[in-house]
């Protein structure tokens, strides 16, 4: 039969001393590994919200650096259109004064060598004769240059036969004359009336500045290395 010993006051106090340390150690320890898992999880969340940041600013840097880019290239493009349209404006000029000066010239050629302008109207003549190729035709042209016409008319008749093998019937329309203000020429009529051919200077110089300008241009600046098509 065993016996119960009762424990003192000291060594219930000792006891409890024990179960406190215990107590606090676990507490302790539990303390630290919430503490650890707390720093794990502020770690992470951290480090989430750090790159979440990261790439917010990146994405911001590059949306504003495509935005410059345009920006740039939009103020590039708007500065060479510019430049492009003062440097065609300038050479449009240029050819348009020397077409102006081009017509002002002709208007002296009748004077300046009235042998060189007969043969100018004979070859103006036969152009349109060659044109039309008929056997009437009529020629109208300015009264200071009746007496031209008249000398060449002739000229042209034979030549017109010596070349095509017809004769052709040139007449002077003196009823219409072309007005004074014309620097020279001719109108060759056919088609029983219906046809014009105009030979005079301006309608060739018009027709000149037309036909020319492309190689004038090129003349004058050069070819274009940036037009795929040429006339």
């Amino acid at each position: 039969m065993s016996q119960t010993h009762a424990l003192s006051d000291d060594q219930v106090a000792g006891e409890l001393r024990k179960m406190t340390a215990f107590i606090r150690q676990e507490a302790l320890e539990k303390a630290r590994e919430i503490q650890l898992k707390a720093d794990e999880e502020f770690a992470i969340e951290k480090s989430k919200l750090v790159r979440q940041e990261t790439a917010a600013i990146d994405t911001l840097y590059e949306k504003k650096f495509k935005q410059a880019s345009m920006s740039q290239q939009i103020t590039r493009s708007t500065l060479a259109n510019r430049t492009r349209l003062r440097v065609l404006s300038a050479r449009q000029e240029l050819l348009d004064e020397l077409f102006q000066e081009a017509r002002g010239q002709i208007s002296g050629i009748a004077t300046k060598d009235a042998k060189k302008y007969e043969s100018v109207l004979k070859a103006l003549i036969l152009e349109g004769l060659y044109a039309l190729n008929e056997d009437k035709v009529e020629i109208r042209a300015k009264k200071s240059d009746y007496d031209a016409i008249k000398k060449v008319v002739g000229e042209a008749e034979k030549e017109f036969k010596e070349n095509v093998g017809k004769d052709v019937s040139v007449s002077l329309d003196e009823e219409e004359p072309l007005s004074e203000d014309c620097a020279g020429g001719v109108v060759v009529i056919g088609g029983q009336g219906k046809i014009e051919i105009n030979n005079t200077f301006e309608e060739r110089l018009r027709l000149l500045e037309i036909d020319a300008l492309p190689a004038v241009r090129e003349t004058l600046f050069g070819k274009n290395t940036n037009r795929k098509f040429h006339d």
